[in-house]
């Protein structure tokens, strides 16, 4: 096990957490002499399974030294907001309820044991799709989360 446990650590550092998201600004919100500033970071991505939807999370990253080499943990805060920005066409298994609380995004927090995860679930009387984001860590999560719900309108193309 011990010849293993190098081999376990870079797997851990170099495995992407699900989807990818791009960041559309950021500002800083505490001076650090050494290192970057605290900041709030804005970034954007889609929903893969569903095409015509957006998210948009806003959440706090750590600057100072352990930030700038990848070893600071970042706080539970985050925001989130989900729009349709296309037609939406749900897939059966999403509309029957059977993929409620699917991960559609994940980011490392932390060096080893925190994510902060964005899940979703299907309203179906209300034909709503509601995105959670919230924080986990191995031992102790947080009550930190926030929603966002994306009414599904019918669209249509203008030409």
């Amino acid at each position: 096990m011990k010849r293993h446990l190098p081999l376990l650590l870079a797997t851990l550092f170099v495995l992407p957490a699900a989807g990818s998201a791009d960041v559309i600004g950021e500002v800083s919100t505490k001076f650090k002499v050494l290192g970057p500033n605290d900041k709030i970071v804005v970034e954007v991505f889609d929903d893969e399974d569903i095409p015509g939807v957006a998210c948009y999370l806003s959440r706090a990253k750590t600057g100072g030294i352990s930030g700038a080499v990848g070893v600071a943990e970042d706080t539970s805060d985050a925001a989130i907001a989900c729009r349709q920005i296309g037609p939406i066409q749900l897939p059966e298994d999403i509309r029957n309820n059977e993929r409620d609380g699917e991960e559609v995004f994940k980011k490392r927090t932390s060096l080893l044991f925190k994510t902060m995860q964005v899940v979703r679930f299907y309203d179906a009387p209300r034909n709503v799709l509601v995105y959670l984001t919230y924080s986990d860590r191995i031992i102790e999560g947080s009550p930190k989360n926030s929603i966002s719900v994306v009414p599904i309108q019918p669209w249509t193309i203008k030409e």
